[in-house]
């Protein structure tokens, strides 16, 4: 015991001794601020710009057939003074090989700075990390349709920690945009139509990938990068670098929320600026918004990143600034900290500077946000992955287990004819058709449903011609009709797999690259084929599989059943015939508004009320599916709404009860959906606003009451003064099972 005491004190006092013998920004015991500004005067301007600058991987960042890393001149040159971080180096690689490349590559890049300044390696997540090996989860708007906080929590935990187990540090997600237009072909990166469900989802995506804040530090889980601020997604004509133009009360009340909760509520490392402008105001050179807004009023004190290229785009294509050195000053004061990819932006600064050396401040400004987020991230202290943890932990079996679990949380039922859904495991014949029908598709139905049904499958046409910059629709030949219309006659029941796929909606990159529609109907002949199916007599269900909102009329009046799964996991067939067989109840809830045409944009259920007084020649009033709404196998009946009081003032709450009661035969889950409406205030109200959800679990003839409570930070909004006010008045509180169906009550708030 003594021996072991005397070890014990000569390991301390190694370990004191190194400390001394490091400089004080190296030092773990001090603080990340206190190291911060030890490291900082001993820079030089050249090396303070490079921890300014991301430049992504695919310049010449690889390792060679042995595993050996291998850099480009263009890339070294640039490693000499450090850098802020990488973009997606090893993302076409193993994740063991990934992290072996990353620890090769840090280790080159802290040797190769006089301070031995780590770099950040950046990622993205949009189907679970962006790299290859990783999970494949369904994208931000298939979980959104879970309505299931909790469950986006879980998927992002296992993003945050399969992303830094191959070496990665931060996340360029999730996005906090409010989609409305499913014109915009990124509309499945972001959580839906709506403020409210928007702000859960993102809150608890961040939290998963942070690790609840306390992964980043521990090394277990990587930093979040909320995006696009501010109104992205919101671009005129729903094309991308289109302007942006939302009126000041909507932008406060409706577009920052998500934003403001990501700093405050879920601590986000980083925030990046929107490509977009603001009302005439260029994003990237929007001190309002950058600083005033985040800083001033939200407290953010983490790095804010450019979007590709558009502190340069500035001049050259938002044409703001008088020239390169304009719009690189312009992004500086502003308060963008890092310039993603440009060689024409802030690579300037060190020539600025010598002409104008105030500009010195704002950099050494720029460059404390990114070591200290470093230091967060315990980069100078432990840089490495752990190799023997990566092949055990990555894809695990708890992880590709979430991946369906969020699948069958996620898929809508729009519609069941007649309860023809769920199919009976019986002996039968079904034809699996239609142009999302995959490779996979067939054995994934096949082990679910078992040997006794015999399964069919033809894909017939497909879409595009699969180009990845500018796709062109495909012309469908009467002979390729003809042949899944012959199977079809042939079989007993038919399944139809429709929408669009990663070509008919994707980004609209600056170059060389298209993604947005001009129309939101199905493309190519999907319509006709659903049309000449269902004339054969034979019961239709079609499976949605899509990356926008698609005006489903032909659909939507044919079909006998329709399950809308928006872009599952890579379970998403398997998950699909569990759904269809009865496994599991379907419980998906729309995040958006599902038009009949195009021509009611924009239309969301959160609108003023005014908006719905006329509806037009030739159309039916109103929405194909609403917001929130998704059918069940149970049937659940709602009673007894009731409110603790008739009135409420500002620092009151009331209690909102109701009774749920699965009247059906089938356990299954139920989103209770609680909606506000202000009846008359001094400005335009919404119709509605969504400001809680409850997702409950009932067996058949079981109840439960659920209980909501309303605050007055509810009932605020943005009055006549431009003031977030809380204004008296009466006000309706609607529970129920979507935005359109509901049970009411009233109560009024006084002063």
């Amino acid at each position: 015991m003594k021996y072991r005491f005397l070890f014990y004190l000569l390991l301390l006092a190694i370990s004191a001794s190194a400390q001394k013998n490091k400089m004080p920004y190296q030092n773990t015991s001090l603080s990340i601020e206190e190291r911060v500004e030890d490291l900082l005067p001993r820079m030089s301007l050249e090396e303070k710009v490079a921890q300014m600058r991301i430049f992504h991987a695919n310049i010449g960042v690889k390792s060679d057939e042995k595993g050996k890393l291998v850099l480009s001149e263009k890339v070294t040159e640039k490693l000499k003074l450090g850098i802020a971080g990488i973009k997606n180096p090893g993302e076409h690689i193993s994740p063991l090989a990934a992290a072996k490349l990353n620890n090769d590559l840090q280790k080159y890049i802290i040797k190769s700075n006089r301070w031995g300044i780590p770099a950040l390696f950046i990622t993205e997540s949009y189907n679970g990390v962006d790299a290859e090996g990783c999970t494949k989860f369904g994208r931000p708007i298939t979980s959104a349709a879970s309505f299931n906080p909790e469950l986006v929590n879980r998927i992002w935990d296992v993003v945050g920690k399969e992303a830094r187990l191959r070496g990665m540090h931060m996340c360029h997600s999730p996005e906090a945009d409010i989609v409305r237009d499913p014109r915009f072909g990124r509309m499945s990166e972001a959580f839906g139509e709506d403020t409210y469900l928007t702000t859960q989802m993102v809150v608890n995506a961040i939290k998963g990938v942070q690790g609840n804040y306390e992964g980043l530090g521990n090394g277990t889980h990587i930093g979040a990068v909320a995006k696009h601020f501010a109104g992205y997604g919101q671009v005129l004509g729903g094309s991308n670098f289109a302007a942006v133009e939302i009126s000041p009360r909507t932008l406060i009340d409706e577009i920052y929320p998500p934003f403001e909760a990501a700093v405050k509520e879920a601590r986000t490392l980083g925030i990046m600026a929107s490509h977009g402008d603001l009302n005439g105001v260029a994003s990237h050179g929007n001190p309002e918004l950058l600083t005033g807004v985040l800083r001033d009023q939200w407290g953010f004190d983490g790095y804010v990143v450019s979007d590709s290229n558009d502190i340069a785009r500035l001049y050259y294509f938002m044409k703001v600034a008088e020239s390169p050195e304009a719009a690189a000053l312009m992004g500086l004061v502003a308060g963008i900290d890092i310039d993603l990819y440009a060689e024409d932006s802030y690579a300037y600064l060190p020539e600025m500077v010598k002409k104008d050396p105030s500009i010195e401040k704002m950099i050494d400004r720029s460059v404390k946000r990114v070591l200290r987020t470093k230091m967060i991230l315990g980069l100078f202290d432990n840089p490495y992955v752990d190799i023997k943890k990566v092949e055990k932990e990555v894809r695990s079996e708890a992880s590709l287990a979430l991946a369906q679990e969020a699948d069958l949380e996620s898929i809508i039922l729009l519609k069941n004819e007649g309860d023809i859904l769920p199919l009976k495991k019986e002996k039968q014949k079904i034809a699996l058709l239609g142009p999302l029908l995959d490779k996979g598709t067939k054995t994934a139905f096949e082990e679910v449903a078992g040997n006794t049904i015999t399964f069919t499958a033809e894909q017939g046409f497909e879409l595009t011609d699969g180009n990845t910059s500018v796709p062109k629709m495909r012309s469908t030949t009467p002979d390729e009709l003809d042949k899944l219309l012959d199977i079809a006659k042939q079989s007993d029941v038919v399944i139809l797999f429709l929408g669009g796929d990663e070509f008919t909606s994707k980004e609209a990159y600056f170059n060389i690259a298209l993604g947005d529609r001009a129309t939101i109907d199905p493309v190519g002949a999907q319509d006709e084929l659903v049309k000449r199916v269902k004339a054969i007599g034979k019961p239709v269900i079609v499976v949605l599989k899509h990356r926008r909102t698609l005006s489903v009329n032909t659909i939507s009046e044919k079909a006998d059943a329709i399950l809308d799964g928006w872009d599952l996991s890579e379970f998403g067939d398997s998950s699909m015939a569990k759904i269809i067989f009865g496994e599991v109840s379907p419980s998906g809830k729309s995040p958006v508004t599902v038009p009949r045409s195009i021509g009611q944009l924009p239309f969301h259920y959160s609108m003023k009320e005014i908006n719905n007084k006329k509806g037009y020649l030739f159309l039916e009033d109103g929405p194909l599916y609403p917001f929130g709404f998704g059918l069940s196998y149970g049937k659940f009946a709602y009673s007894n709404l009731s409110l603790s009081s008739e009135t409420m003032t500002s620092t009151s709450e009331i209690t909102v009860n109701v009774q749920v009661t699965n009247i059906g035969k089938m356990k299954a889950k139920e989103v209770v959906q609680l909606y506000l409406k202000d009846e008359i205030g001094s400005v335009t109200r919404p119709d509605k606003e969504l400001n809680g959800f409850e997702k409950i679990e009932l067996n058949p003839d079981e109840s439960k009451t659920v209980t909501f409570t309303i605050v007055p930070k509810m009932l605020e909004f943005t009055g006549l003064k431009m003031e977030k006010i809380l204004e008296p008045g009466d006000y309706s509180v609607m529970v129920g099972t979507s935005s359109k169906e509901n049970l009411t009550a009233k109560f009024r708030l006084e002063k």
